[in-house]
């Protein structure tokens, strides 16, 4: 069965909450890039060691492999 990425958007990606989080992850992202922690193209991914998508200290954030982000939360 084929993904209605349009009905995804309605009703989860386009609410608010997670276009503020979305928004806070790429915030993230450039952080990281600009602080040389991280390199466009590099394949890693930018984890929020508590699980708060909007607590961008640097404290809480650390360069790990999309794998392991991506896999459970650890």
């Amino acid at each position: 069965m084929a993904r209605d990425y349009a009905k995804e958007y309605a009703n989860y990606q386009g609410k608010p909450k997670q276009i503020k989080n979305r928004a806070s992850r790429n915030q993230a992202r450039a952080l990281s890039i600009k602080n040389g922690n991280a390199k466009k193209g590099d394949g890693k991914d930018v984890h929020h060691k508590d699980g708060n998508p909007l607590n961008n200290s640097l404290a809480n954030l650390k360069i790990t492999s999309k794998k392991l982000n991506r896999s459970k939360n650890i």
